[in-house]
């Protein structure tokens, strides 16, 4: 790849592609800034963190891929004195003129912690993910292949360097990345009709007749997005590794799936270590499309808003209990609509054999429930209707002790916080129907009562 170019397909690229090699490790924050190639510049930085007592682990230094003049640094350091760091950062922009980006940072341990509001907010941490794909461990098929790392580290670059709004860059696939997904689509489109669910199977036409899903051609990502929208309002994101629970949840409040790009090694085409294009095409995007699905994954993205980390864990743990490994009744049968059984072979075939063990989805249950993630799953929750998982999940939703309530707004793009009368009358308001606006209002005086809000009980009983 062209240093001085640094394009794929075409598009040069509007930041820096620094992408980081190894591993976050707990406690660190990665840095990368840009900085004019001056004499003395980096001493100031370098002085910069001294006197604020912050501790540097680790530094890169390379020319500047897209400006000639300017050197790009890549820092590791101590995350212990986050307050002063955040000076530091409004330093180096402000001050030095810096270009600064930042890479990974523990979350503070707030009383409430923070929750995108609106979507462009998305792009806040959509980079703060727990290891790019640019990175592989030792037992990944593709670990020895300094080709396949490569290319993997340029879908890292477009990601990084996304921001909401933007159209989705298009990647021209290599002959051996259509070969190996000709291989995976081939085998798994040979078992839809009869393991996958109705709405699976609905869809996927639509999809080849719209989005390019064939056996010779891997679909873009722009394309599939724009179609996703016109169906459910779901969109796609690309990004570059795995994003913590919490954030991925909440991309999924705004109907925002954060997706991959690459594809997995060719030497094991039945087989990925984590997600790649196989399984977020094959196995989650038609679910998206349709309109029960996709209210009740952004259910789960909205219950997900300000929750404590533990019940983030039991929504992340619902989450794969049923969006990647669910269940569903279809008469007197049983089907797959989990996107890790709809993109694997061999599982999509053990899920609905005699060998594991079948439950009802009963959250309270699903959500302490213990699974593996490298091998076939020892027992599966089924859900009655997609219907019924959602009244099941908003019932609870309202376990999770949170001072307020959250709507996402589908005009504004944007969160709306439900803490106090005004704004549930407000709300209350916007419903057309006389018999809605009062069960709703009953539902409001449940959840009134038992946050103790006495002045809020006062409006709602002159409403009624």
């Amino acid at each position: 790849m062209d240093a001085q170019h640094c394009k794929m397909n075409g598009d040069p690229f509007q930041e820096s592609m620094y992408i980081e090699e190894s591993s976050n490790k707990s406690g660190v924050i990665s840095l990368i800034f840009s900085l004019k190639e001056e004499v003395g510049a980096l001493a100031k930085v370098l002085r910069t963190f001294e006197e604020k007592g912050i501790n540097l682990t680790h530094i890169e230094s390379r020319p500047s891929r897209l400006n000639k003049d300017e050197y790009e640094f890549f820092i590791n350091l101590e995350g212990k004195n986050v307050p002063a760091l955040d000076k530091i950062i409004k330093s180096l922009r402000n001050d030095i003129g810096a270009t600064v980006h930042e890479l990974s940072r523990t979350k503070k341990k707030d009383t409430v912690p923070w929750f995108p509001r609106s979507i462009q907010e998305l792009d806040r941490f959509a980079n703060q993910i727990l290891s790019y794909g640019a990175e592989l461990d030792a037992d990944h098929p593709g670990f020895k292949d300094p080709v396949y790392r490569a290319r993997r580290k340029e879908f890292a670059d477009i990601a990084y360097n996304y921001r909401h709004g933007q159209p989705i860059p298009r990647v021209t696939y290599t002959e051996e990345e259509k070969k190996t997904w000709g291989t995976v689509f081939r085998e798994l489109k040979s078992l839809y009709p009869t393991h996958a669910c109705y709405e699976h199977n609905h869809v996927f036409p639509l999809l080849e007749k719209y989005c390019g899903y064939r056996e010779d051609n891997i679909p873009q990502l722009e394309d599939i997005s724009k179609f996703l929208q016109t169906c459910t309002g779901f969109r796609l994101r690309p990004v570059a590794g795995l994003l913590s629970s919490r954030d991925f949840l909440a991309g999924l409040a705004f109907r925002v799936f954060h997706s991959t790009q690459y594809i997995r090694h060719a030497s094991k085409p039945m087989y990925t270590p984590e997600p790649d294009i196989c399984h977020e095409l094959l196995g989650h995007v038609p679910l998206f499309a349709d309109p029960s699905f996709a209210q009740f994954s952004q259910e789960i993205g909205l219950a997900s808003l300000g929750a404590p980390d533990d019940f983030i864990e039991k929504l992340a743990t619902v989450y794969w209990f049923t969006v990647e490994f669910g269940l569903c009744k279809e008469g007197d049968s049983l089907k797959a609509y989990g996107a890790g059984l709809l993109s694997s072979f061999g599982e999509l075939q053990y899920c609905l054999s005699s060998e594991p063990e079948i439950q009802p989805l009963v959250l309270e249950k699903t959500a302490v429930q213990k699974y593996p993630v490298t091998e076939f799953q020892p027992v599966y929750y089924v859900a009655e209707s997609f219907k019924d998982a959602k009244e099941k999940l908003r019932k609870f939703a309202q376990t999770i002790p949170r001072p307020f309530s959250v709507r996402y707004n589908p005009y504004t793009q944007r969160i709306e916080v439900l803490d106090n009368a005004k704004q549930l009358k407000n709300l209350a308001d916007t419903i057309n129907s006389k018999e809605l606006q009062i069960c709703y209002l009953e539902f409001l005086k449940i959840w009134i009562r038992s946050s103790n809000r006495k002045a809020d009980f006062v409006w709602l009983h002159l409403m009624l």
